[in-house]
């Protein structure tokens, strides 16, 4: 995200939609007044429900906080892969007891990041990444929500944790970034693909491939905003009200309808996340 671009207009409106992975905290949205303005910005395009998404255990507590004070408001809670060395004795019992919370609906997101070890000032290596992540598997099960999962540059890794771990019921590649191989092996395994803006991105050549091939109930679509504002708006920053521009350009490279695919991904949002 940049500064140096101003907010995009609204697009037209598609209802309904599911913001399936955003950061609320991260937009500026710190109060119950912000958070309302926020929401009340992507209810008037059609985005009625969002779930805003942890990285750190502040930011859990943000999102638990949010998803209270605006009944539009979801949360997902964990320790982003990068953040998995600060997974101690007492971050594991907040974050068990913000799972169990009643208006948090997934644990995420978390997963494998081989891309920031050696580049990002004190960023958990690879072996404090896998122990993380099977800790929030395990997490998943115990608390019967699905597992939102951040993969940046580690497919094989992490899918064979997943087989290692048995994965919960209900599994769900936040961005997903992979190639078509990727795709096929997640959808065999009964996995959710949710696609951000990068699916407008015209050089994602492998990603828009990837994205004709996944069976319909098995999409969710999300802004992750403030970041991956969807095209022709990079380096704007993003927010929820934009969730609309990603759907036409998932649709149009689908060849889909963007109206059904709006109404299948909302859907398959209210299934996973139980709204």
């Amino acid at each position: 995200m940049s500064s140096r671009r101003p907010a995009p207009e609204p697009p037209e409106p598609l209802a309904p939609l599911v913001d399936a992975h955003t950061h609320i905290d991260a937009c500026g949205a710190t109060d119950p007044e912000s958070v309302a303005a926020l929401v009340d910005r992507a209810e008037a395009v059609g985005v009625g429900k969002i779930v805003t998404v942890a990285d750190d255990i502040e930011a859990a507590r943000a999102a638990v906080r949010a998803a209270h004070w605006d009944d539009r408001v979801y949360a997902a809670v964990a320790l982003h892969p990068t953040r998995a060395n600060a997974l101690d004795d007492a971050a594991k019992k907040e974050l068990e007891e913000l799972a169990r919370d009643p208006r948090v609906v997934a644990v995420g997101e978390t997963g494998l990041d081989y891309y920031w070890p050696g580049k990002l000032d004190g960023c958990a290596n690879v072996e404090e990444q896998v122990e993380g992540f099977r800790w929030h598997i395990d997490l998943a099960k115990r608390v019967r929500k699905p597992l939102m999962i951040h993969n940046r540059e580690a497919d094989h890794d992490l899918l064979a944790v997943l087989l290692d771990e048995g994965a919960p019921d209900q599994v769900i590649f936040h961005c997903f970034s992979g190639d078509a191989n990727m795709a096929i092996a997640c959808v065999e395994e009964g996995y959710v693909l949710s696609f951000s803006g990068t699916v407008s991105f015209k050089n994602a050549h492998e990603l828009r491939e990837a994205a004709k091939l996944v069976p319909q109930d098995q999409i969710l679509v999300e802004t992750d905003a403030p970041y991956l504002t969807p095209h022709p708006f990079r380096g704007a920053p993003n927010e929820s009200y934009m969730l609309p521009y990603t759907v036409r350009a998932l649709a149009e490279i689908r060849g889909q309808d963007p109206q059904e695919l709006a109404e299948i991904t909302t859907a398959t949002a209210r299934r996973l996340y139980r709204i």
